[in-house]
C-alpha cells in the first residue's frame, strides 16, 4: 500500500505547498531568505517538469509584526490586522523576486472561509485560480487577515491550504513545518518517539497525536495539520507533512523517497 501511495505522489501532476511562518522565519522573527529563494527554485523546478503549483503561505502578521517592532506576535485584532496588511506587501514583493529569477510570475490572492462556500464566490475563486494556472502562473494563496477576524482567530493555514486543494481538486497537498514528519510522541520531548511514515486514514486517535505549535510568531501546531489531512482525505487528496527546513525535500519526496509522514486519500 505505501509503495502505491508513493507511486501516485510521484504522479502528482496539481500540487499545492503550504509553508508556515516558523518555517519561513528565524527563531527572532525575520525572515529566511535563503529558505524562500530554496523553495522558489524547487516550486520552479517542478513546474518545469509540467507540474502545476500552488503556494499557500503564512507569514504576513509574523513579518508585519516584526516590521511594526511588535517583540511578540500581537493578541489585539487590530494589531493582528495592521501586522498582516504590512507584512503581506513585504512577503509578497520577496515572492515575486526569487520566483521571478527563475522566470515565473505570480499571483496574489487573499481568501476568506466565505469564498469557499457554496455559491458565486467558489465559483469565482476557483474560475480566477484555473485560470492563472492555465496561463502558467504560480497562484500565492494567504487568508485576508487585514479583513477578516475569523482567519485570524481560526489557525495557521494549514486548513485554508486543504480547503485550496480541495477545491483545485489537486493530487497532493506538502505541509512544510517544523517538525519533519508525525511521530507516535512529540520527539522535542519525548527522544523515543517514532516516525509514522503512513497514514491510512485519520481517525479519532490519530487527531489524539496533535500537539504544542511552534514559534512565539506562529499560531499552528500538528492538531491543525491533522486536521487538514482529515479533510484532504475526504476530498480525495493525498497529504505529506515535512521538513520544511529544506525546501529540497519536496523534490525528494516527489521522487518517490521515504521522508515525512503520507497520509493516504479516498
Amino acid at each position: 500500500m505505501e509503495n502505491q501511495i508513493r507511486k501516485k505522489i510521484q504522479n502528482s501532476k496539481r500540487i499545492v505547498i503550504k509553508v508556515g511562518t516558523s518555517t519561513l522565519t528565524y527563531a527572532n522573527g525575520n525572515l529566511n531568505f535563503s529558505l524562500m529563494n530554496k523553495l522558489a527554485w524547487i516550486m520552479s523546478d517542478l513546474i518545469n517538469q509540467g507540474k502545476e503549483v500552488i503556494l499557500v503561505s503564512s507569514g504576513a502578521i509574523g513579518v508585519g509584526s516584526k516590521k511594526l517592532n511588535f517583540k511578540t506576535r500581537p493578541t489585539e485584532i487590530r494589531e493582528k490586522q495592521a501586522a498582516a496588511a504590512v507584512g503581506q506587501v513585504q512577503l509578497m514583493h520577496i515572492y515575486q523576486n526569487f520566483l521571478g529569477e527563475y522566470g515565473q510570475s505570480v499571483a496574489q490572492i487573499l481568501l476568506t472561509k466565505d469564498d469557499f462556500k457554496e455559491g458565486e464566490r467558489k465559483t469565482n475563486t476557483n474560475n480566477t485560480l484555473e485560470t492563472l494556472l492555465s496561463f502558467g502562473v504560480v497562484p500565492i494563496i494567504n487568508a485576508n487577515d487585514t479583513i477578516s477576524t475569523f482567519e485570524i482567530e481560526f489557525s495557521d493555514n494549514d486548513r485554508l491550504s486543504a480547503s485550496v486543494a480541495s477545491l483545485l481538486k489537486a493530487d497532493l497537498l506538502i505541509i512544510l513545518t517544523d517538525i519533519d514528519a508525525l511521530y507516535t510522541a512529540n520527539p522535542k520531548t519525548h527522544p523515543e518517539a517514532k516516525r509514522i511514515p503512513y497514514v491510512e486514514k485519520v481517525t479519532d486517535e490519530i487527531l489524539g497525536m496533535g500537539g504544542e505549535k511552534g514559534s512565539e510568531f506562529s499560531v499552528g501546531g500538528m492538531e491543525t495539520k491533522l486536521l487538514a489531512a482529515r479533510e484532504c482525505y475526504d476530498n480525495g487528496v493525498m497529504m505529506a507533512i515535512l521538513d520544511g527546513s529544506n525546501p529540497s525535500f519536496i523534490g525528494d519526496l516527489i521522487s518517490g523517497e521515504d521522508i515525512g509522514t503520507v497520509f493516504d486519500c479516498k
